[in-house]
């Protein structure tokens, strides 16, 4: 990708699209509830309102393996306490199974219950790793059913003051996590090696995200920041090369500019940085030529949106690819779908208990959407991706107005720098041609 300049796109009001009566439910489609975007969009859709009445259900986040089979997460299941017997809430660890004709969800309780700041990802064959705070070792372990128990394989422990898992990885079989240290960040292989967890990169600086560039899972992207401080710059990793490291973004000299998620067919970046100004969310194409943009629509006041799924299998059409996103305000978390293409950001209820800023798109644009409340402990409603031009998308003003390809505001007076491919130097920016 080539950062050249910073755009700003003039949007129309965020949230017009979906201001719809409520239609009658559609009935249940297999693999979950299949709702219409005009359902989506209209304040009882979903038989609730937009915030998820799941939330607290779990402490840490709801996580789906790279391929969309399964996903993991911890949750609260009622045991009896010695020696009254009475009933009391424990962690636990919860596998569901997304892959199938429908939904379900498997419990994998030991005898002990687990610590809420523990974590869990899950591996493409089904098992469940679980990171668990241990004194001052993180120590790790596989879970997976055995009939009516439950199985674990020890992995393995890190000594170090702070860890995290990374976000699975491609190839479904191994696990990553990160150790900032006072100088540097250490990349851990926890899952998928020989002899336990094993050090894999050294990287110079703190680092923080995790974003995987290749469908291989051998170039990691890591937001840096240099000891003694300094602005915050997304770095690719290579994991295959005792992880040697290349600059990824750098849209201004001082801003921060941090990768949020990548698209491994179609190159899109999702971008935030505060190089306009202040933080903005933004797109760009891996090894494009193309400037960074930041969409108005993308910016909507009094609420937070970050993005979490990309449509797949758009090779090569970076605009066309749905992308969405988790927005978070007073009245809770509800859900957005946009395309760079367009200049709509399309504002939909979430289904009631939505796992927020959890999801998975298919190939043909529909986005499944993990949920659970009270009457349905394991369930993924089925979200169709409203297109361009459908109800709530303003039509094109002139030729071109729409595309996310172009300009409709006056560009950012920023540094005036040559462009280079993202794989070879950082972005830096440009102005754009008027």
């Amino acid at each position: 990708m080539t950062a050249c300049a910073i755009e700003n796109g003039a949007e129309g009001p965020a949230g017009a699209a979906g201001d719809t009566a409520p239609a009658d439910d559609e009935p249940v489609a297999t693999g979950g509830t299949r709702i219409s975007p005009e359902q989506a969009a209209a304040p009882g859709a979903w038989g609730g309102s937009a915030t998820p009445c799941g939330a607290g259900l779990a402490p840490a986040s709801f996580t789906i393996a790279a391929d969309g089979s399964y996903a993991a997460r911890l949750a609260l299941r009622d045991v009896a306490a010695e020696p009254s017997d009475e009933a009391v809430r424990a962690w636990f660890v919860e596998r569901w199974t997304l892959d199938g004709h429908e939904p379900y969800a498997v419990p994998l309780p030991l005898d002990q219950p687990e610590e809420p700041d523990s974590e869990v990802l899950p591996l493409a064959d089904g098992r469940v790793l679980i990171r668990r705070r241990v004194a001052d070792r993180h120590a790790f372990s596989l879970l997976y059913p055995t009939g009516p128990g439950t199985g674990e394989l020890p992995l393995g422990a890190v000594e170090c003051t702070d860890l995290t898992l990374l976000p699975p990885s491609p190839d479904g079989a191994s696990a990553y996590a990160l150790s900032v240290g006072a100088y540097s960040t250490t990349v851990w292989l926890v899952a998928g090696g020989t002899f336990g967890p094993e050090r894999v990169a050294e990287v110079p600086g703190l680092c923080s995200g995790g974003i995987w560039l290749d469908r291989a899972g051998r170039l990691l992207a890591l937001d840096r920041e240099m000891p003694g401080g300094g602005p915050v710059k997304a770095v690719a990793v290579d994991l295959e090369r005792g992880g040697e490291t290349t600059p990824l973004l750098q849209i201004a000299r001082d801003s921060d500019d941090r990768l949020l998620l990548a698209d491994a067919d179609s190159g899109l970046l999702l971008i935030r940085s505060d190089a306009p100004g202040h933080d903005r969310l933004g797109w760009g194409v891996l090894g494009s030529c193309l400037p960074v943009r930041f969409p108005e629509c993308l910016s909507p006041p009094d609420v937070t949106v970050t993005p979490f799924a990309v449509q797949p299998g758009q090779t090569l059409m970076p605009e066309s690819c749905a992308v969405a996103l988790r927005i978070d305000g007073a009245a809770g978390s509800w859900v957005g779908v946009w395309r760079p293409a367009g200049r709509r950001l399309h504002q939909l209820a979430a289904p009631e208990g939505w796992q927020a800023g959890s999801g998975v798109w298919t190939r043909d644009g529909v986005l499944r959407l993990p949920y659970a409340n009270e009457n349905v402990a394991c369930g993924v409603a089925l979200l169709e991706a409203p297109e361009e031009g459908e109800h709530g998308a303003e039509p094109a003003k002139e030729a071109g107005a729409e595309s996310g390809m172009q300009p409709s505001a006056a560009a950012a007076t920023l540094p005036v720098c040559r462009p280079v491919p993202l794989a070879q130097a950082p972005l830096t920016g440009r102005t754009a041609p008027g």
